[in-house]
């Protein structure tokens, strides 16, 4: 998934403050996705991607999970 960012996104520092204040859904999803638990698979929090921030992402699978 590469593109450009648009730059007020990453100056921001959006994804930042929502990786430090998840929801409760994103938080239980968190635990399940994070250290390669699914497939081996290394997923992300709060990417920024163009004009958006996505919820999860995993790079390797071009896979991006919005909730």
């Amino acid at each position: 998934m590469q593109g450009q960012t648009n730059r007020t996104i990453r100056e921001e520092g959006r994804a930042r403050t929502l990786r430090n204040q998840p929801t409760d859904a994103e938080r239980c999803l968190w635990q399940h996705l994070r250290n390669r638990q699914v497939h081996g698979c290394k997923f992300r929090r709060q990417h920024p991607y163009r004009d958006f921030i996505l919820d999860f992402v995993c790079l390797e699978q071009k896979l991006a999970i919005e909730l």
